[in-house]
């Protein structure tokens, strides 16, 4: 571990349980690769076939049904293997 995660986790040690919860909260905005890249992409230029506007709502449905929870890059990767952002 290099020193600057040592000295991070001893201010994480030192904190509240409110104040690691805030930077809990403020890390959870920060953009995984997928997300970023995803972001970035250019507007497609062909239109969405109707196969892949039914597999989008139902993405969409799935996360509604689970509470807004989405499936971490980390968890895919693991099941899968890494992401290719090729």
């Amino acid at each position: 571990m290099t020193d600057m995660r040592i000295d991070l986790h001893d201010e994480i040690d030192r904190m509240t349980d409110q104040q690691v919860t805030g930077v809990k909260e403020f890390l959870s905005t920060f953009p995984s690769p997928l997300g970023a890249t995803c972001r970035n992409a250019p507007e497609a230029e062909e239109p969405a076939t109707e196969v892949e506007v039914r597999l989008i709502a139902e993405a969409y449905e799935w996360r509604t049904q689970n509470g807004g929870r989405v499936i971490p890059d980390e968890e895919i990767e693991r099941e899968f293997g890494p992401l290719s952002l090729e």
